[in-house]
């Protein structure tokens, strides 16, 4: 049987959520600033010469009651972060060094809505 694996582009993927909800209660990852603290994430992964490694907005990631929020493909590890020193030490720890920030990590049971 042929191999139908799709060969990925980037050995990893980073979505952060800059989504701001404008029709509904409650806080979006965009209303943390996400979009400035994306951008901060691609440029500082840039400037480390990570080629494989891509840095992308993303839509609502569904759990803004955790935000603000990135998600890291091929793996799905999911972190919560606040500020530039957190993307920082996800930055180091995960992309470059190929570990997990547990401090900032969602855990997995709390990644999907809980269902009514």
């Amino acid at each position: 049987m042929p191999d139908t694996t799709i060969p990925s582009h980037y050995r990893l993927h980073a979505f952060v959520c800059t989504t701001i909800h404008k029709n509904r209660p409650g806080p979006s990852c965009g209303d943390h600033g996400t979009e400035a603290l994306r951008l901060h994430l691609k440029a500082r992964a840039r400037a480390l010469g990570l080629a494989d490694v891509q840095v992308s907005s993303a839509s609502c990631l569904g759990r803004c009651d955790l935000g603000p929020l990135l998600v890291i493909y091929p793996e799905a590890v999911w972190y919560s972060f606040k500020t530039i020193a957190d993307l920082d030490e996800i930055l180091d720890i995960h992309l470059v060094k190929g570990g997990k920030v547990e401090r900032l990590l969602v855990p997995p049971e709390r990644s999907l809505p809980a269902t009514a």
